[in-house]
Protein backbone atom coordinates (compact mmCIF):
# COMPACT_ATOMS: atom_id res chain seq x y z
CA UNK A 1 0.00 0.00 0.00
CA UNK A 2 1.35 3.85 -0.77
CA UNK A 3 2.76 5.67 1.85
CA UNK A 4 -0.06 7.42 3.87
CA UNK A 5 0.60 11.21 3.50
CA UNK A 6 2.23 13.56 6.48
CA UNK A 7 1.07 13.35 9.58
CA UNK A 8 2.74 14.72 12.46
CA UNK A 9 3.32 12.56 15.86
CA UNK A 10 2.40 9.49 13.86
CA UNK A 11 2.15 6.26 15.92
CA UNK A 12 2.46 2.53 14.26
CA UNK A 13 -0.56 0.82 12.47
CA UNK A 14 -0.86 -2.91 12.74
CA UNK A 15 2.38 -3.77 11.00
CA UNK A 16 1.54 -7.50 10.31
CA UNK A 17 -0.87 -5.84 7.80
CA UNK A 18 0.62 -2.86 6.36
CA UNK A 19 3.70 -1.39 7.09
CA UNK A 20 1.62 1.98 7.74
CA UNK A 21 1.18 4.66 10.45
CA UNK A 22 -2.03 6.86 11.63
CA UNK A 23 -2.35 10.53 12.56
CA UNK A 24 -0.96 12.00 16.23
CA UNK A 25 -4.73 11.33 18.62
CA UNK A 26 -5.93 14.12 20.94
CA UNK A 27 -6.69 13.11 24.52
CA UNK A 28 -9.99 12.21 25.51
CA UNK A 29 -11.37 8.86 27.90
CA UNK A 30 -13.40 5.75 25.70
CA UNK A 31 -14.65 2.57 26.86
CA UNK A 32 -12.56 0.87 25.11
CA UNK A 33 -8.98 1.37 25.53
CA UNK A 34 -6.27 2.23 23.11
CA UNK A 35 -4.20 -0.80 25.16
CA UNK A 36 -7.88 -2.82 24.38
CA UNK A 37 -8.14 -1.57 20.65
CA UNK A 38 -4.75 -2.50 19.66
CA UNK A 39 -4.57 -5.86 20.98
CA UNK A 40 -7.64 -6.30 19.45
CA UNK A 41 -6.65 -5.62 16.02
CA UNK A 42 -3.42 -7.36 16.47
CA UNK A 43 -5.65 -10.26 16.98
CA UNK A 44 -8.05 -9.93 13.95
CA UNK A 45 -4.53 -9.26 12.09
CA UNK A 46 -3.56 -13.48 12.69
CA UNK A 47 -7.28 -13.68 10.72
CA UNK A 48 -6.27 -12.33 8.29
CA UNK A 49 -2.92 -14.71 7.65
CA UNK A 50 -5.53 -17.73 8.44
CA UNK A 51 -8.79 -18.31 7.05
CA UNK A 52 -11.20 -16.25 8.00
CA UNK A 53 -13.99 -18.37 9.37
CA UNK A 54 -17.03 -17.76 7.42
CA UNK A 55 -15.20 -19.14 4.56
CA UNK A 56 -15.83 -22.90 5.29
CA UNK A 57 -18.21 -23.08 2.83
CA UNK A 58 -21.65 -22.42 3.84
CA UNK A 59 -24.81 -23.81 2.05
CA UNK A 60 -25.67 -21.33 -0.46
CA UNK A 61 -29.75 -21.82 0.54
CA UNK A 62 -28.58 -21.35 4.12
CA UNK A 63 -29.63 -18.36 6.42
CA UNK A 64 -26.87 -15.43 7.18
CA UNK A 65 -26.19 -14.65 10.66
CA UNK A 66 -26.24 -10.90 10.22
CA UNK A 67 -24.69 -8.18 12.70
CA UNK A 68 -26.57 -4.81 12.06
CA UNK A 69 -23.92 -2.00 13.06
CA UNK A 70 -27.01 0.67 13.63
CA UNK A 71 -30.18 -0.01 13.59
CA UNK A 72 -32.33 2.82 14.02
CA UNK A 73 -33.07 5.54 10.59
CA UNK A 74 -30.96 4.44 7.91
CA UNK A 75 -29.65 1.02 9.49
CA UNK A 76 -33.61 0.56 10.17
CA UNK A 77 -34.64 0.80 6.45
CA UNK A 78 -31.77 -1.78 6.12
CA UNK A 79 -32.60 -3.98 8.73
CA UNK A 80 -36.22 -4.32 6.77
CA UNK A 81 -34.80 -4.55 3.32
CA UNK A 82 -32.81 -7.69 4.53
CA UNK A 83 -34.76 -9.37 6.94
CA UNK A 84 -38.78 -9.17 5.89
CA UNK A 85 -40.12 -11.43 3.52
CA UNK A 86 -40.83 -9.38 0.33
CA UNK A 87 -44.71 -8.73 0.18
CA UNK A 88 -45.13 -9.73 4.26
CA UNK A 89 -44.80 -6.74 5.99
CA UNK A 90 -47.44 -3.25 6.02
CA UNK A 91 -46.93 0.04 5.26
CA UNK A 92 -46.69 1.63 8.85
CA UNK A 93 -45.22 5.17 10.11
CA UNK A 94 -41.33 5.23 10.19
CA UNK A 95 -39.00 7.00 8.45
CA UNK A 96 -37.09 5.53 5.62
CA UNK A 97 -33.51 7.16 5.69
CA UNK A 98 -35.26 10.38 6.50
CA UNK A 99 -37.80 10.22 4.12
CA UNK A 100 -40.86 8.31 3.86
CA UNK A 101 -42.67 5.11 5.19
CA UNK A 102 -41.56 1.96 5.02
CA UNK A 103 -42.47 -1.50 5.19
CA UNK A 104 -43.08 -2.97 9.28
CA UNK A 105 -43.27 -6.48 9.47
CA UNK A 106 -46.68 -8.01 9.97
CA UNK A 107 -47.51 -10.26 12.70
CA UNK A 108 -45.49 -13.66 12.68
CA UNK A 109 -43.18 -12.92 9.19
CA UNK A 110 -40.45 -15.20 8.93
CA UNK A 111 -37.09 -13.40 8.69
CA UNK A 112 -34.88 -13.92 5.51
CA UNK A 113 -31.98 -14.08 7.20
CA UNK A 114 -30.63 -14.40 11.07
CA UNK A 115 -30.54 -11.25 13.30
CA UNK A 116 -27.95 -12.21 15.34
CA UNK A 117 -25.92 -8.85 16.62
CA UNK A 118 -27.94 -5.29 17.03
CA UNK A 119 -25.28 -2.25 17.74
CA UNK A 120 -26.72 1.27 17.91
CA UNK A 121 -25.43 4.32 19.80
CA UNK A 122 -28.95 5.04 21.20
CA UNK A 123 -30.45 2.43 23.25
CA UNK A 124 -33.72 3.31 22.37
CA UNK A 125 -33.06 2.24 18.74
CA UNK A 126 -31.51 -0.84 19.61
CA UNK A 127 -34.72 -1.78 22.35
CA UNK A 128 -37.47 -1.49 19.27
CA UNK A 129 -35.37 -3.77 17.35
CA UNK A 130 -34.92 -5.97 20.32
CA UNK A 131 -38.90 -6.56 20.21
CA UNK A 132 -38.91 -8.09 16.71
CA UNK A 133 -35.22 -9.82 17.16
CA UNK A 134 -35.68 -11.05 20.93
CA UNK A 135 -32.64 -13.58 20.53
CA UNK A 136 -29.82 -10.86 18.93
CA UNK A 137 -27.17 -9.58 21.07
CA UNK A 138 -26.84 -5.83 21.75
CA UNK A 139 -23.97 -3.49 21.69
CA UNK A 140 -23.60 0.09 21.99
CA UNK A 141 -19.87 0.15 21.25
CA UNK A 142 -19.47 -1.31 17.75
CA UNK A 143 -16.09 -2.43 18.71
CA UNK A 144 -17.42 -4.67 21.28
CA UNK A 145 -19.27 -6.67 18.84
CA UNK A 146 -15.99 -8.19 17.27
CA UNK A 147 -15.05 -9.58 21.02
CA UNK A 148 -17.94 -12.18 19.37
CA UNK A 149 -17.06 -13.00 15.72
CA UNK A 150 -18.61 -16.17 15.93
CA UNK A 151 -21.90 -14.82 16.24
CA UNK A 152 -22.73 -13.61 12.70
CA UNK A 153 -21.25 -14.64 9.21
CA UNK A 154 -22.21 -10.58 7.70
CA UNK A 155 -22.12 -7.32 8.32
CA UNK A 156 -24.17 -4.29 7.83
CA UNK A 157 -22.89 -0.91 8.23
CA UNK A 158 -25.11 2.18 8.80
CA UNK A 159 -23.21 4.66 11.35
CA UNK A 160 -22.58 8.09 10.36
CA UNK A 161 -19.69 8.51 7.86
CA UNK A 162 -17.14 8.87 10.15
CA UNK A 163 -17.06 6.11 11.95
CA UNK A 164 -17.75 3.91 8.74
CA UNK A 165 -14.44 2.49 8.52
CA UNK A 166 -14.21 0.94 12.20
CA UNK A 167 -16.92 -1.81 11.38
CA UNK A 168 -15.80 -2.23 7.81
CA UNK A 169 -12.32 -2.95 8.36
CA UNK A 170 -12.64 -5.00 11.53
CA UNK A 171 -15.59 -7.26 10.16
CA UNK A 172 -13.35 -7.71 6.54
CA UNK A 173 -10.43 -8.83 9.11
CA UNK A 174 -12.60 -11.32 10.36
CA UNK A 175 -13.62 -12.90 7.80
CA UNK A 176 -16.88 -11.14 7.15
CA UNK A 177 -19.41 -10.27 4.14
CA UNK A 178 -19.71 -6.62 3.99
CA UNK A 179 -22.52 -4.18 3.29
CA UNK A 180 -21.39 -0.58 3.81
CA UNK A 181 -23.42 3.02 3.24
CA UNK A 182 -22.10 5.08 1.00
CA UNK A 183 -19.10 6.77 1.28
CA UNK A 184 -17.29 3.48 1.79
CA UNK A 185 -15.06 5.93 4.30
CA UNK A 186 -14.36 9.19 5.78
CA UNK A 187 -11.55 10.12 3.81
CA UNK A 188 -9.05 8.33 1.40
CA UNK A 189 -6.64 6.75 3.96
CA UNK A 190 -9.78 4.81 5.06
CA UNK A 191 -10.92 4.09 1.49
CA UNK A 192 -7.75 2.42 0.63
CA UNK A 193 -7.60 0.28 3.62
CA UNK A 194 -10.94 -0.75 2.99
CA UNK A 195 -10.56 -1.38 -0.09
CA UNK A 196 -6.64 -3.19 0.30
CA UNK A 197 -8.25 -5.60 3.08
CA UNK A 198 -11.17 -6.34 1.13
CA UNK A 199 -8.45 -7.63 -2.02
CA UNK A 200 -7.17 -10.43 0.61
CA UNK A 201 -10.11 -11.49 0.71
CA UNK A 202 -11.84 -12.06 -2.93
CA UNK A 203 -14.49 -15.07 -1.55
CA UNK A 204 -16.34 -12.57 0.88
CA UNK A 205 -18.90 -10.46 -0.85
CA UNK A 206 -18.79 -6.34 -0.38
CA UNK A 207 -21.06 -4.03 -1.43
CA UNK A 208 -21.78 0.21 -0.84
CA UNK A 209 -24.78 1.42 -0.53
CA UNK A 210 -25.09 2.52 -3.83
CA UNK A 211 -28.47 1.38 -4.61
CA UNK A 212 -28.40 3.69 -8.02
CA UNK A 213 -25.26 1.36 -9.83
CA UNK A 214 -28.13 -1.56 -9.30
CA UNK A 215 -31.22 0.77 -11.01
CA UNK A 216 -32.85 0.30 -14.93
CA UNK A 217 -31.09 3.77 -15.65
CA UNK A 218 -27.72 3.65 -14.95
CA UNK A 219 -27.06 0.19 -16.98
CA UNK A 220 -28.97 1.60 -19.80
CA UNK A 221 -26.63 4.62 -19.79
CA UNK A 222 -23.51 2.71 -19.46
CA UNK A 223 -24.90 0.33 -22.47
CA UNK A 224 -25.65 4.01 -24.27
CA UNK A 225 -22.03 5.57 -23.69
CA UNK A 226 -20.56 2.77 -24.77
CA UNK A 227 -22.15 2.47 -27.60
CA UNK A 228 -20.70 5.35 -29.49
CA UNK A 229 -23.89 7.07 -30.56
CA UNK A 230 -22.74 9.70 -28.22
CA UNK A 231 -19.45 10.30 -29.74
CA UNK A 232 -16.61 11.46 -28.23
CA UNK A 233 -17.18 12.67 -24.20
CA UNK A 234 -14.98 14.89 -22.66
CA UNK A 235 -17.23 16.96 -20.66
CA UNK A 236 -19.33 15.29 -17.86
CA UNK A 237 -21.32 18.38 -15.56
CA UNK A 238 -23.05 16.71 -12.21
CA UNK A 239 -24.91 18.44 -9.77
CA UNK A 240 -27.07 18.82 -6.63
CA UNK A 241 -28.82 20.98 -4.76
CA UNK A 242 -28.54 19.72 -1.38
CA UNK A 243 -27.78 21.06 0.74
CA UNK A 244 -30.11 23.59 0.29
CA UNK A 245 -32.87 21.60 0.22
CA UNK A 246 -32.13 18.70 3.30
CA UNK A 247 -29.39 19.97 6.18
CA UNK A 248 -27.33 22.91 6.54
CA UNK A 249 -24.24 23.54 5.21
CA UNK A 250 -22.05 26.68 5.86
CA UNK A 251 -22.98 27.54 9.14
CA UNK A 252 -20.65 27.94 12.63
CA UNK A 253 -20.90 25.64 15.73
CA UNK A 254 -23.75 26.53 18.03
CA UNK A 255 -23.22 28.96 21.01
CA UNK A 256 -24.60 27.20 24.37
CA UNK A 257 -27.92 28.91 25.50
CA UNK A 258 -26.76 30.26 28.17
CA UNK A 259 -23.51 31.82 26.33
CA UNK A 260 -23.53 35.86 26.64
CA UNK A 261 -24.96 37.40 23.40
CA UNK A 262 -22.33 38.64 21.16
CA UNK A 263 -20.95 42.36 21.27
CA UNK A 264 -22.64 44.80 19.40
CA UNK A 265 -20.19 46.11 16.81
CA UNK A 266 -19.94 50.45 17.57
CA UNK A 267 -21.91 51.35 14.84
CA UNK A 268 -24.79 49.49 15.07
CA UNK A 269 -25.93 49.98 11.25
CA UNK A 270 -26.91 47.21 9.41
CA UNK A 271 -24.23 45.00 7.71
CA UNK A 272 -23.11 42.35 5.92
CA UNK A 273 -20.05 40.44 6.36
CA UNK A 274 -19.42 36.47 8.24
CA UNK A 275 -18.94 37.67 11.52
CA UNK A 276 -22.38 39.22 11.82
CA UNK A 277 -23.48 35.87 9.32
CA UNK A 278 -21.98 34.09 12.44
CA UNK A 279 -23.40 35.82 15.11
CA UNK A 280 -26.93 35.56 13.80
CA UNK A 281 -26.83 31.81 13.09
CA UNK A 282 -25.23 31.19 16.45
CA UNK A 283 -28.08 32.91 18.35
CA UNK A 284 -30.73 31.10 16.61
CA UNK A 285 -28.75 27.35 17.19
CA UNK A 286 -28.45 28.44 21.00
CA UNK A 287 -32.28 29.46 20.91
CA UNK A 288 -33.19 25.97 19.87
CA UNK A 289 -31.09 24.68 21.84
CA UNK A 290 -32.58 21.67 23.47
CA UNK A 291 -31.62 18.32 25.95
CA UNK A 292 -29.79 15.38 24.74
CA UNK A 293 -32.04 12.58 23.06
CA UNK A 294 -32.93 9.67 25.51
CA UNK A 295 -31.04 6.85 25.00
CA UNK A 296 -28.26 8.89 23.27
CA UNK A 297 -24.39 7.74 24.22
CA UNK A 298 -23.03 10.93 22.83
CA UNK A 299 -19.53 9.83 23.71
CA UNK A 300 -20.07 7.02 21.68
CA UNK A 301 -21.38 8.98 19.06
CA UNK A 302 -18.38 11.02 18.39
CA UNK A 303 -16.00 8.04 18.29
CA UNK A 304 -12.78 9.45 16.66
CA UNK A 305 -14.18 12.71 16.27
CA UNK A 306 -13.30 15.72 18.51
CA UNK A 307 -14.70 15.88 21.93
CA UNK A 308 -17.80 18.57 21.41
CA UNK A 309 -21.02 19.17 23.84
CA UNK A 310 -23.84 17.62 22.28
CA UNK A 311 -26.18 19.73 20.14
CA UNK A 312 -29.49 18.67 17.60
CA UNK A 313 -27.82 20.61 15.07
CA UNK A 314 -25.31 17.75 14.75
CA UNK A 315 -27.21 15.08 15.69
CA UNK A 316 -29.55 12.97 13.72
CA UNK A 317 -30.02 13.69 10.51
CA UNK A 318 -28.16 17.06 9.58
CA UNK A 319 -24.56 15.12 10.36
CA UNK A 320 -23.65 15.24 6.98
CA UNK A 321 -22.84 18.61 6.81
CA UNK A 322 -20.27 18.78 9.70
CA UNK A 323 -16.48 18.03 9.03
CA UNK A 324 -16.59 16.27 12.63
CA UNK A 325 -19.38 13.28 11.22
CA UNK A 326 -19.59 13.93 7.55
CA UNK A 327 -18.56 14.40 3.86
CA UNK A 328 -20.49 17.03 2.71
CA UNK A 329 -22.94 16.47 0.14
CA UNK A 330 -20.12 15.27 -2.71
CA UNK A 331 -19.59 12.63 -0.28
CA UNK A 332 -23.27 11.82 0.52
CA UNK A 333 -24.69 12.03 -3.51
CA UNK A 334 -21.84 11.75 -5.51
CA UNK A 335 -22.31 8.16 -5.11
CA UNK A 336 -25.75 8.30 -6.96
CA UNK A 337 -24.93 10.95 -9.25
CA UNK A 338 -20.71 10.41 -10.61
CA UNK A 339 -20.99 6.91 -10.75
CA UNK A 340 -23.13 7.21 -13.77
CA UNK A 341 -19.98 8.26 -15.88
CA UNK A 342 -17.42 6.67 -13.77
CA UNK A 343 -18.82 2.93 -14.43
CA UNK A 344 -19.59 4.29 -18.25
CA UNK A 345 -16.66 5.83 -19.26
CA UNK A 346 -14.12 3.32 -17.03
CA UNK A 347 -12.78 6.06 -14.53
CA UNK A 348 -10.09 5.59 -11.74
CA UNK A 349 -8.33 8.04 -10.45
CA UNK A 350 -8.23 11.66 -11.25
CA UNK A 351 -4.28 12.87 -11.90
CA UNK A 352 -5.57 16.51 -10.92
CA UNK A 353 -8.30 18.14 -8.95
CA UNK A 354 -9.14 22.26 -8.32
CA UNK A 355 -12.56 23.52 -5.85
CA UNK A 356 -13.76 26.51 -5.34
CA UNK A 357 -16.89 27.42 -3.15
CA UNK A 358 -18.78 30.31 -0.65
CA UNK A 359 -17.30 30.12 2.57
CA UNK A 360 -16.77 27.79 5.02
CA UNK A 361 -19.25 27.27 8.13
CA UNK A 362 -17.03 28.88 11.09
CA UNK A 363 -13.99 30.13 9.02
CA UNK A 364 -11.56 28.67 6.53
CA UNK A 365 -8.97 28.25 9.28
CA UNK A 366 -10.86 26.02 11.12
CA UNK A 367 -13.97 25.13 9.52
CA UNK A 368 -16.81 23.56 11.30
CA UNK A 369 -19.37 22.83 8.27
CA UNK A 370 -18.63 22.16 4.37
CA UNK A 371 -19.54 25.52 2.40
CA UNK A 372 -23.26 25.81 0.85
CA UNK A 373 -21.86 25.36 -2.57
CA UNK A 374 -18.77 23.70 -4.25
CA UNK A 375 -18.07 23.01 -7.66
CA UNK A 376 -15.15 21.25 -8.57
CA UNK A 377 -13.21 20.29 -11.45
CA UNK A 378 -11.29 17.11 -12.10
CA UNK A 379 -9.69 15.61 -14.61
CA UNK A 380 -9.21 12.32 -15.66
CA UNK A 381 -6.19 11.42 -18.28
CA UNK A 382 -6.37 9.49 -21.88
CA UNK A 383 -6.40 5.85 -21.50
CA UNK A 384 -6.83 3.52 -24.13
CA UNK A 385 -9.11 4.71 -26.56
CA UNK A 386 -10.74 7.24 -24.16
CA UNK A 387 -10.06 10.81 -24.71
CA UNK A 388 -9.16 12.67 -21.39
CA UNK A 389 -11.88 13.99 -19.70
CA UNK A 390 -13.27 17.01 -17.44
CA UNK A 391 -16.01 15.80 -14.91
CA UNK A 392 -17.68 19.21 -13.16
CA UNK A 393 -19.24 19.14 -10.01
CA UNK A 394 -21.37 21.47 -8.83
CA UNK A 395 -23.99 21.48 -5.56
CA UNK A 396 -26.05 23.61 -3.34
CA UNK A 397 -27.78 25.12 -5.99
CA UNK A 398 -24.88 25.87 -8.30
CA UNK A 399 -25.62 25.13 -12.28
CA UNK A 400 -23.46 24.03 -15.17
CA UNK A 401 -23.77 26.44 -18.45
CA UNK A 402 -26.12 25.12 -20.43
CA UNK A 403 -25.50 22.56 -23.15
CA UNK A 404 -25.51 24.24 -26.50
CA UNK A 405 -27.48 21.10 -27.84
CA UNK A 406 -29.89 21.15 -25.54
CA UNK A 407 -33.54 22.70 -27.27
CA UNK A 408 -33.90 26.14 -25.45
CA UNK A 409 -37.70 25.03 -24.57
CA UNK A 410 -35.93 21.97 -22.57
CA UNK A 411 -35.35 22.50 -18.92
CA UNK A 412 -32.17 21.45 -17.52
CA UNK A 413 -33.79 19.62 -14.58
CA UNK A 414 -36.84 17.84 -15.31
CA UNK A 415 -40.04 19.00 -13.50
CA UNK A 416 -40.46 17.08 -10.45
CA UNK A 417 -36.58 16.24 -10.06
CA UNK A 418 -35.20 16.17 -6.89
CA UNK A 419 -33.00 18.88 -7.72
CA UNK A 420 -29.77 16.16 -8.75
CA UNK A 421 -28.90 15.12 -11.95
CA UNK A 422 -25.97 14.92 -14.80
CA UNK A 423 -25.06 15.36 -18.45
CA UNK A 424 -22.31 13.74 -20.73
CA UNK A 425 -21.25 15.82 -23.81
CA UNK A 426 -20.62 14.13 -26.50
CA UNK A 427 -19.33 15.33 -29.72
CA UNK A 428 -22.76 13.76 -31.57
CA UNK A 429 -25.20 14.47 -28.26
CA UNK A 430 -25.79 14.91 -25.10
CA UNK A 431 -27.71 12.91 -22.62
CA UNK A 432 -29.04 14.05 -19.14
CA UNK A 433 -29.90 11.92 -16.39
CA UNK A 434 -31.46 12.54 -12.99
CA UNK A 435 -29.98 10.81 -9.58
CA UNK A 436 -29.27 7.45 -9.63
CA UNK A 437 -29.42 7.66 -13.36
CA UNK A 438 -32.70 7.83 -13.58
CA UNK A 439 -34.75 8.80 -16.58
CA UNK A 440 -31.75 9.34 -19.29
CA UNK A 441 -32.37 11.97 -22.30
CA UNK A 442 -30.66 12.88 -24.97
CA UNK A 443 -30.45 15.47 -27.85
CA UNK A 444 -30.30 15.95 -30.40
CA UNK A 445 -33.58 13.68 -31.53
CA UNK A 446 -32.01 12.22 -34.24
CA UNK A 447 -29.05 10.95 -32.20
CA UNK A 448 -32.05 9.64 -29.27
CA UNK A 449 -33.31 7.47 -32.04
CA UNK A 450 -30.08 5.95 -33.03
CA UNK A 451 -29.97 5.28 -28.41
CA UNK A 452 -32.90 3.54 -28.68
CA UNK A 453 -31.28 1.23 -30.99
CA UNK A 454 -28.45 0.30 -28.91
CA UNK A 455 -28.95 -3.32 -28.02
CA UNK A 456 -29.08 -4.44 -24.07
CA UNK A 457 -26.05 -6.00 -23.03
CA UNK A 458 -25.70 -5.85 -19.26
CA UNK A 459 -27.50 -8.08 -17.39
CA UNK A 460 -30.61 -6.43 -14.74
CA UNK A 461 -30.51 -6.59 -10.91
CA UNK A 462 -34.02 -7.84 -10.05
CA UNK A 463 -33.84 -7.63 -6.51
CA UNK A 464 -32.43 -4.74 -3.88
CA UNK A 465 -29.02 -3.84 -4.04
CA UNK A 466 -29.68 -5.03 -0.55
CA UNK A 467 -30.91 -8.26 -1.23
CA UNK A 468 -28.22 -8.55 -4.55
CA UNK A 469 -25.71 -8.23 -1.56
CA UNK A 470 -27.42 -11.29 0.46
CA UNK A 471 -27.05 -13.39 -2.86
CA UNK A 472 -24.17 -12.48 -3.73
CA UNK A 473 -22.73 -13.64 0.30
CA UNK A 474 -24.28 -17.50 -0.93
CA UNK A 475 -22.21 -16.90 -3.84
CA UNK A 476 -25.41 -16.85 -6.00
CA UNK A 477 -24.31 -13.72 -8.15
CA UNK A 478 -21.57 -11.18 -7.90
CA UNK A 479 -22.48 -7.96 -6.07
CA UNK A 480 -23.66 -4.75 -7.77
CA UNK A 481 -21.26 -2.78 -6.24
CA UNK A 482 -17.96 -4.61 -4.58
CA UNK A 483 -15.71 -2.80 -2.81
CA UNK A 484 -13.10 -2.84 -5.86
CA UNK A 485 -15.72 -0.81 -7.62
CA UNK A 486 -16.40 1.88 -4.97
CA UNK A 487 -13.08 2.49 -3.48
CA UNK A 488 -12.15 4.25 -6.55
CA UNK A 489 -15.63 5.94 -6.75
CA UNK A 490 -15.20 7.18 -3.14
CA UNK A 491 -11.99 8.34 -3.44
CA UNK A 492 -12.71 10.73 -6.08
CA UNK A 493 -15.67 12.11 -4.44
CA UNK A 494 -13.54 12.71 -1.04
CA UNK A 495 -10.37 14.05 -3.29
CA UNK A 496 -13.19 16.61 -4.00
CA UNK A 497 -13.29 18.16 -0.37
CA UNK A 498 -9.64 17.39 0.07
CA UNK A 499 -8.63 19.51 -2.81
CA UNK A 500 -11.14 22.61 -1.49
CA UNK A 501 -9.07 22.28 1.61
CA UNK A 502 -5.95 22.82 0.27
CA UNK A 503 -7.31 26.47 -1.19
CA UNK A 504 -9.60 27.80 -3.12
CA UNK A 505 -9.36 27.71 -6.89
CA UNK A 506 -5.89 25.85 -6.37
CA UNK A 507 -5.25 23.16 -8.57
CA UNK A 508 -3.28 19.93 -6.96
CA UNK A 509 -2.05 17.51 -8.76
CA UNK A 510 -2.88 13.73 -7.45
CA UNK A 511 -0.59 10.50 -7.51
CA UNK A 512 -2.43 7.88 -7.30
CA UNK A 513 -0.12 5.39 -6.47
CA UNK A 514 1.73 7.26 -3.92
CA UNK A 515 -1.80 8.38 -2.56
CA UNK A 516 -0.34 12.19 -2.71
CA UNK A 517 -0.67 15.77 -3.70
CA UNK A 518 3.12 15.70 -5.30
CA UNK A 519 2.63 19.94 -5.96
CA UNK A 520 0.63 20.14 -2.72
CA UNK A 521 2.44 18.72 -0.06
CA UNK A 522 1.01 20.60 2.60
CA UNK A 523 -2.88 19.59 1.24
CA UNK A 524 -1.54 16.03 2.22
CA UNK A 525 -2.78 16.18 5.88
CA UNK A 526 -6.22 16.35 4.05
CA UNK A 527 -6.11 12.74 3.07
CA UNK A 528 -6.57 11.89 6.81
CA UNK A 529 -7.40 13.18 10.03
CA UNK A 530 -6.69 13.09 13.85
CA UNK A 531 -8.07 10.37 15.86
CA UNK A 532 -9.35 10.79 19.62
CA UNK A 533 -7.57 8.77 21.75
CA UNK A 534 -8.85 5.22 21.42
CA UNK A 535 -10.46 5.43 18.22
CA UNK A 536 -6.58 4.96 16.37
CA UNK A 537 -7.24 2.63 13.72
Amino acid sequence: MPAEPNASACVSFLPIIYPMKTPKTSTSPQTLTRREFVGRTLATAGVIAGAPAFLRGQNLNSKLNIAFIACGGRGNTSLNELTIVPGSGTAAGGKKGGKGAVPEPAAGPHPDENVTVLCDINQVAIDSAAQRYPRAKTFTDLRRVFDRPNDFDAVVVSTAEHTHVFATWLALTQGKHVYCEKPLAYNIWETRLIRETAAKFPKLSTQMGNQGHSMEGSHRITEIIRSGVLGKIREVHVWTDRPVRYWAQGIPRPRAANAPAPTAPPNPRPQWNMGTVDNAVRAAMAANDSSMPPGLNWDLYLGPAPEIAYHPAYHPFAWRGWLDFGVGSLGDMGAHLIDQPFTSLGLTYPTSIAASSTPWGGGEKNPATYPMATMVQYDFPKVGKRDALKLYWYDGGLMPPRPEMLPDEVPMNNPGSDGGGGVFVGEKGIMFYETYGNKPRIFPEAIAKKAEQVPVTIPRITVSHEQNWIQASKGEVPSSSPFSQASPLTETMLLGMAALRAGQGRKVNYDSERMAFTNAPDANQYLTRVYRKGWEL
